[in-house]
This record gives structure tokens, sequence and C-alpha cells, in this order.
């Protein structure tokens, strides 16, 4: 055996769901990841699984998508949503039936969007929760837990119990859909502080997951670099990102996904067509927006776009996933001369690249496997867990705090565009505190105000809003979540002081945020 590979699929989206809305914009970021990336990776496991290859990897599944999923609400609308979409690429077949480049095009959205609604709504009966669950059982991928709504540790931990309300809310959901422990724990962004691996262990967690500087400044140095894990002064393992691996297929520049044969993600119709012709297919607000249907490949650095060929990009895939596989194999060689073990090599990417922004990379990681599979005295994929099965005795140091934003550090969630929120989310947080101390017993009716004042900080915390702040990205959105779930935390926390508690207002507050329905405010006590 000449060295390992793990693959680790961090699969997350922010809380959205508003059923004080008939359509509502931003609850599109979950219908387009589950055509466009979770489906499409049930389906890739689906294959493997038919097909005996050996397949393991790792991924996470976070509280609030899975909150999402399960959801019956969010369910119902995605399938009208694709319903829309088989009726538009329908549109488009009959369009498009007399021009021999895009009619081909036209008919593949046809049966891409008819073969989701066959998978989503027959095969899992709208629960893919359960086709996860369902692979992890059959051994092909490991699920690893995360913070409740993915607060940004390093700057909660002025309150301590905020950061272990948020693993441990977190664990539990794990356990509540999944039916059983988690041994790996994705620290939100990637985000480490010493210290924040003692309260892992607490609840079980045996590894988690940082990046490259994490390990490499590590105290002391590591021996063997991000090419193997540290144990922390806890025992709970650290993984660090392979930067190498990292770029090739990350970087939109000098990666893979910005080849020129793989479809263009920008150019969409609901920007190309005819505006009366579209109008059905977009907002309410009639915005145009991209609905999913792109015809165009990235060509190169023009505005002249090429159409896409499917044909070619499939090619395309199986020669960048032989180069991945050849280069990994390479590194392996390389490194083993120098280490008493298989060196292992830790790849970690956003699940949503597969698919939503590349959209080949389900195909080119199916590839990968796949060539990985014919030839594992060379290479073989694991899981961070099966690596510790094999090699339990690990270097023990503490990483140096990190994270897997811009330039390493919190900068991205501490910025001049977010730095804000924060004395709203410390005050919040010990007033929570507080009220667990407060209400050591509860009536019916406090109960119902004080567990919907713990959801309402949970959600405030989330690191999505002050991430899309900084990145002016729906940064008027990720603002507005953040003051209103404030707000309803503060006239919670107001009435419960009073003793007038407006039950009206409660239960739509209960209505519209729903994550969570076990929590127990006590857990801050």
């Amino acid at each position: 055996m000449q060295g390992f590979l793990a693959f680790v699929l961090h699969t997350h989206l922010p809380f959205v769901r508003h059923p004080e809305y008939e359509e509502f914009l931003e609850e599109s970021w979950l219908y387009e990841a589950i055509t466009e990336t979770y489906l499409p990776l049930i389906d890739m496991l689906d294959g493997l699984v038919r097909d005996r290859v050996p397949c393991r990897f790792a991924m996470s599944l976070t509280p609030p998508l899975l909150n999402m999923l399960s959801d019956t609400l969010l369910q119902q609308r995605y399938l009208r949503r694709l319903e829309r979409l088989i009726e538009l690429s329908a549109k488009e077949r009959e369009r498009t039936r007399q021009d021999p480049v895009f009619c081909g095009l036209a008919e593949m959205y046809w049966q891409l969007f008819s073969h989701a609604r066959a998978v989503f709504a027959d095969r899992y009966g709208c629960d893919l929760i359960q086709a996860f669950r369902r692979f992890q059982e059959l051994g092909v991928i490991e699920i690893i837990g995360c913070a409740a709504t993915h607060g940004y540790l390093p700057l909660m931990q002025v309150n301590e119990k905020a950061v272990r309300v948020q693993i441990r809310v977190g664990v539990e959901e794990y356990r509540r859909f999944l039916g059983c422990d988690p041994r790996g724990f994705w620290l939100p962004e990637c985000a480490y502080y010493p210290g924040v691996d003692a309260i892992l262990k607490e609840h079980g967690i045996r590894y988690f997951l940082v990046d490259s500087h994490a390990l490499l400044y590590a105290t002391p140095q590591p021996i063997y670099g991000v090419n193997a894990p540290l144990y922390c002064p806890s025992g709970v393992a650290a993984f660090a990102r392979d930067p190498e691996s990292s770029k090739q297929v990350w970087s939109s520049v000098e990666g893979y996904p910005g080849d020129p044969a793989y479809r263009d993600f920008y150019r969409d119709v609901g920007y190309d067509l005819d505006y009366d012709y579209i109008r059905p297919y977009l907002p309410p607000t009639g915005e145009r927006v991209n609905v999913g249907i792109k015809y165009y490949r990235i060509t190169g650095q023009t505005d002249q776009k090429m159409p896409y060929d499917p044909d070619a990009a499939h090619e395309r895939t199986d020669e960048h996933a032989g180069n991945f596989v050849l280069n990994r194999e390479r590194q392996i060689a390389g490194l083993a001369s120098d280490m008493d073990r298989p060196p292992l090599v830790v790849a970690p990417y956003d699940a949503e690249l597969f698919g939503h922004w590349w959209f080949e990379g389900p195909q080119w990681l199916d590839s990968v496997i796949r060539k990985a599979a014919n030839n594992q005295q060379a290479l073989q994929l694991v899981t961070p867990s099966d690596y510790l099965d094999r090699y339990p005795n690990n270097q023990v140091a503490t990483p140096t705090a990190s994270s897997w934003g811009h330039r390493g550090y919190s900068e991205v969630w501490l910025s001049t565009e977010n730095d804000w929120i924060y004395r709203h989310l410390h005050k919040a947080a010990d007033r929570m505190t507080e009220l667990a101390a407060r209400f050591p017993e509860a009536n019916p009716l406090q109960r119902r105000a004080l567990n919907q004042a713990a959801r309402e900080l949970l959600l405030a915390q989330s690191s999505d809003w002050a991430f899309l702040m900084q990145q002016k990205t729906a940064q008027h959105y990720a603002a507005r979540r953040t003051t209103q779930h404030i707000q309803r935390f503060t006239r919670l926390y107001e009435t419960l002081g009073s003793g007038h508690i407006d039950e009206p207002w409660l239960s739509e507050v209960e209505r519209r945020d729903n994550i969570f329905p076990t929590l127990d405010y006590r857990i801050y006590r």
C-alpha cells in the first residue's frame, strides 16, 4: 500500500424557510443544491453500489440542511420548482427543435429535470436523508456532524456556553436524523481555536477537519506535515487539508473547473431569453435570475461563448480524473520515503462545488473513485475514521487558531461589513444563559417562549450571515436575518421578564423558525 486519499465533502446551507410568502427567492439556494448537487451525488453513489466499485469518503450533513431536507413545506415547494423546470425545458425542446445545436441541449435539460423528479419523489419519497443514511449503513460514506447553525466558534468563545450549545445541539440533531453518534465533526468554516477540541471530546467526537496551516504551525511542529493527523492534548485528532490536491479542484482559474470545455455557470436562459417568454419562471418580483438552464461552455476569457458540448465535457472530466489520480499517486510516492507509514492526502471541499458551481463535478468524482479502485495498491480511498482505526498512534500537538477563509484566520467573519453583529450576539448569549438559570422550571407557555428564544439565538449565530455580508452577496438579506433573529430573541427575553407573553405572536414565530423541534432551553444551564 502506497498511500491514502480522504475526500471530505462539506454539505451545508443556511436555514432559509419563509412560510409567510408563497415564494421566496433565497429558498432557491436549497432547490438548486438538491437538483444540481445532492441528487447527482446520490445518483453517483447508487451507480457505484450497483457496479460494486469500492468507494469510501466522508461528508457532513449540517443540522440546518437536515432540518430543511426533512421539512414538508420545502419538499413540496421544491417539487413545484421541478415541475416548472420540466415545463420550461419542454417548451425549450419545442422552441429549439429546428436548431441542430441547441435542440440536443434542451433535450438534455428536460431529461435531467424529469430524472430529478423521479429520483426525488418516486425513488426516495421526497426524503433524501434516508438516501444518505442508507449509503452510510452500506459503508460507502461516513457522515460527520457539524455545529447547530454553523456558528463561527472562535468568535463565540467569549461565552463558552454558546460554543458548547452549538456543538451539543449539532450532535443531538445528528443523532435524531441519522440514528447514531457522529465520529467526526466539521468545525464550521474549519475554524479552530485551542480548547474547542476538549468540548468535542465531551460529546464523543473522535476527529475534526482544519486547514493546512493549523497543523503546519502546530506546537510542537508536526513530523509529517499535513500528511498524517495530530492528536490534540484532549486526544481528539485533527486532519488538515492538503493544499496541492485542493488547488487542482478549488481554483476556477488554475483548477479543473475553469476548463473551456465545461459548462459556463453564469450564462443562463433566465437572462438570455425574451422577458415575456421567461417571465412565468422568474420570481414574483419579476427580476431576472438564473433558472438552471445553461447552453454555453466557458470557452475562455471572452463574452463570445460557444455552445456547450456534453460529450466533449465528459471526455475532459475523464482526462482530469486521470490527471488527479496520477498526481496523487506521484505525490504519495514522493512522500512515502520520508514516512514510516503510508502518507495520507486529505481533500475537503464544499459539496456544492460538485454539480452546482462545477456542472461536471459529480462525473469527475465518479471517475476518480473508479480509477482509484482499479489501482488500490497505489492509492486507497479512506475516511479519517478508517485511518485512525489503522494508525491509532499519532503525534500529540496543539494546532494553531485558524480557518479556511481568506488568508486563513477570522477576517472574513470579523470585518467592517459585519463586525456590528457581535455585541448583539454576545449580549443575547449572556441573556439566554441568564434565562436558563432564572427559569429552572417553566409552565408550558414559558417553556415555548424559552425554547423559541434559544432557536432565535442559534439562528442569529449562523456564520453564513457574516460571510454573506463580507462578500457583499445577498448582504441585505443576511443583515436582515441577523437583525430579525436578535429582535425576536430580545422581545422574548423582555416578555419573559414581564410575564406577559404574546401567544399569537409566539405561535407565528414558531411557525416561521421551526428548526430544532426537540430543543430544550435548559441546555444553556
